[in-house]
């Protein structure tokens, strides 16, 4: 009797619709450019630290994105099953990656150079894919953006040869802000769709 009359209509109470809501709004948007944006101000701002703390950074950092990335999958703009299993493929490998760099800290430079390198060029293959692929999906041009600097981040972090944990500090940092730079672009802009749609509803029922 109790839990029936706590049901309220209108509510998602799948999981699935559940995480879609929460993955499509602009808010969780906002939460992944934070999560790209602050470590890389972080490492730009100390990139005197050790290769130890760069790379716990860093892997919190993908491991962050990951968990962001697999919510946002199930948002209504990735309701094609190629899109939807591209955005889940972005999320595991963003997790490996992370697990990966948060297992042996002190790995060489090298080690995490090329952790990172493959995993922004494979996510950046894949984000641009959907944004070709999904034409439901909103603000393609960015997320279009978004993927192309993805690849270029990881050619640029792979084919480069860094010799210091400065210098790597510095090359990853300049990527993160640049990355988390154009998925705020692309928050605020689903912020003005969102509001866009709901003044026209407001209009249309008034």
């Amino acid at each position: 009797m109790t839990a029936s009359s706590d049901f309220q209509p209108g509510r998602p109470t799948d999981p699935q619709d559940v995480l879609g809501d929460v993955g499509g709004s602009w808010g969780w948007a906002l939460g992944l450019a934070l999560a790209t944006l602050i470590p890389g101000i972080i490492v730009l701002v100390w990139p005197d630290e050790t290769l130890h703390v760069l790379a716990v950074i860093v892997g919190l950092q993908l491991l962050a994105t990951g968990v962001f990335r697999f919510v946002t999958t199930f948002s209504g703009g990735r309701a094609q099953d190629a899109s939807r299993l591209s955005g889940v493929l972005i999320a595991v490998v963003a997790v490996l990656a992370g697990v990966l760099v948060l297992r042996h800290p002190l790995q060489t430079i090298a080690a995490l150079s090329l952790i990172v390198g493959v995993f922004w060029l494979v996510s950046g293959l894949l984000t641009m894919f959907i944004a070709i692929a999904d034409r439901e999906l909103s603000r393609r041009g960015l997320a279009f953006a978004i993927g192309a600097l993805g690849i270029v981040a990881g050619i640029v972090v792979l084919a480069l040869p860094v010799e210091s944990a400065v210098a790597l500090a510095r090359l990853l940092g300049l990527w993160l802000v640049l990355l988390g730079v154009v998925e705020l672009a692309s928050a605020f802009a689903l912020r003005a769709a969102t509001r866009g749609k709901s003044a026209s509803g407001t209009g249309t029922t008034a």
